[in-house]
C-alpha cells in the first residue's frame, strides 16, 4: 500500500512520528512536508529529535493568508498525487495543510484517512474548526482519539469508517519522554522543578488583537513567579507591531525565549507548576504529564481535560489568567482519557483492514 502522508506544522510532526514508524514496517510511505512551519526551530529540529524520516518532498509554501497558503498547497499536492497515484492520503489534525491535502485527494477520488478526527470546539470563527469539520466530511477513514470525538461525528451523521484508536500524541510522549533526562534542560534555563510556569501563545485570536495580547503579557507579569515563554514567530511579529517588547522587557519574571525543540518542551512541561497556553496539543501534553493547564481560550476541543479538573478555560482576561494560574493544583485523579499509547499501531491496522476489505482499493 502506498500512503501519502501530508504534514506541515509542529503538532503534525509529533503526531506523524509514531504512525510513520509503524506504517513503514510493511508499506510504502511518501512523506510530504508542505512547509507551513518553515522555521528550523519549528520544523527541522522536530524531524531530527523524533526520528521522522526526511520528507520525500518539501513544498516550501511558507507563510501567507489562509487562502494563499491553502491554494498553493492544493495546487502542488494535486500535481504530486497525479504523478505518484497513492492508494490513500493520510492527514492529521486541523491545519491548512490538512484541508488542502484532503481537498486535493477528494477531487482525484483518492481515499482520505484523518487522524484526530471528530474534534469540535464549536467555534466556527476558528480557522482550525472549519478545517477539521470539512476534512471529516471528506474522509473515508476517521481515526478518533476519544469517545467524545466519535459522538461528535455521529451527531453530524458520520458513522461509517469511524474508529476509536486513542491519541497518537500520547504514543510519542510515552516513546520519548522517559528516555530524555530533564535535569540538563532545567539547568540550562536556571529553574527548578515546580518553580515556574510554562507559556505558549500563537492563535490569531490572541496574537492579532492588541488588547488581548497586551492583557496576556500583563497577566504573565502579574503572576510574580517565573514564566518561561517560548515565543512563536507569529507572536514575535505582533509583539513588535503593538509596541509590547519594551513592556515585556520590564517584567522581570517573564522570560521570552526562542521556540523550543520537542525535547526541551517536554522537559520544561514535565516540571512546570502549570502550563499557560492557547495550543490544543499542549493542553493534552500537560494532561499526559500530570501538569495543570490554564487555557487562554474560551472553549476547547479537548473537553475531557476540563471535565477531569486538569484544565481551566480563562480566555484572555488578565485577572482570570492570574487567578487560575495561582490556584492551579493537581487533582487527585487522572483518568486514562487518551488510550494506551498504541494508537499508531491501531491506525495502521485500520488502514490495512480497509485495504484488504476493498481488495486493494480503500
Amino acid at each position: 500500500m502506498r500512503v501519502f502522508t501530508v504534514v506541515g506544522a509542529r503538532p503534525q510532526f509529533i503526531k506523524a512520528a509514531p504512525v510513520s514508524r509503524a506504517l513503514r514496517v510493511r508499506h510504502e510511505e511518501m512523506l510530504i512536508h508542505t512547509g507551513q512551519h518553515y522555521d528550523e526551530a519549528m520544523s527541522d529540529v522536530f524531524f531530527a529529535e523524533l526520528g521522522i524520516p526526511a520528507p520525500t518532498v518539501n513544498l516550501g509554501v511558507g507563510s501567507g493568508s489562509h487562502g494563499e497558503q491553502t491554494g498553493e498547497m492544493l495546487q502542488q499536492l494535486e500535481a504530486l498525487m497525479v504523478e505518484h497515484a497513492p492508494d490513500c492520503v493520510l492527514v492529521y489534525g486541523d491545519t491548512n495543510s490538512t484541508l488542502a491535502a484532503a481537498l486535493a485527494a477528494s477531487k482525484l477520488v483518492i481515499p482520505v484517512a484523518h487522524v484526530e478526527a471528530g474534534l469540535r470546539s464549536f467555534n466556527r470563527s476558528m480557522p482550525e474548526e472549519i478545517n477539521r469539520v470539512l476534512t471529516d466530511h471528506i474522509a473515508s477513514l476517521l481515526f478518533c482519539p476519544t469517545p467524545t470525538a466519535v459522538e461528535n461525528l455521529a451527531t453530524e451523521g458520520i458513522t461509517r469508517g469511524v474508529e476509536l484508536v486513542g491519541d497518537v500524541m500520547l504514543d510519542t510522549a510515552l516513546y520519548h519522554a522517559g528516555s530524555w533526562p530533564t535535569e540538563p534542560v532545567l539547568a540550562e534555563f536556571g529553574v527548578q522543578a515546580g518553580g515556574y510556569c510554562l507559556a505558549t501563545v500563537h492563535r490569531a485570536s490572541n496574537t492579532d488583537d492588541e488588547q488581548a495580547l497586551r492583557g496576556i503579557v500583563e497577566a504573565f507579569g502579574a503572576l510574580g513567579s517565573t514564566v518561561i515563554w517560548p515565543v512563536h514567530p507569529r507572536t514575535t511579529k505582533m509583539l513588535a507591531a503593538f509596541g509590547l517588547n519594551a513592556r515585556l522587557a520590564e517584567l522581570g519574571n517573564v522570560r521570552a525565549v526562542s521556540p523550543l525543540s520537542y525535547r526541551e518542551t517536554v522537559a520544561l512541561l514535565q516540571n512546570a507548576r502549570a502550563l499557560l497556553t492557547d495550543s490544543g496539543g499542549m493542553q493534552k501534553e500537560a494532561y499526559f504529564f500530570g501538569v495543570p493547564c490554564v487555557t487562554l481560550r474560551e472553549e476547547t476541543e479537548w473537553v475531557e481535560t476540563v471535565t477531569a479538573g486538569w484544565n481551566t478555560l480563562v480566555g484572555c482576561v488578565p485577572d482570570a489568567i492570574v487567578v487560575a494560574a495561582r490556584s492551579a493544583v493537581r487533582p487527585s485523579e487522572r483518568p486514562n482519557l487518551y488510550g494506551d499509547g498504541h494508537a499508531a499501531e491501531k491506525v495502521v491496522a485500520g488502514l490495512e483492514k480497509a485495504w484488504c476489505a476493498s481488495g486493494g482499493k480503500l
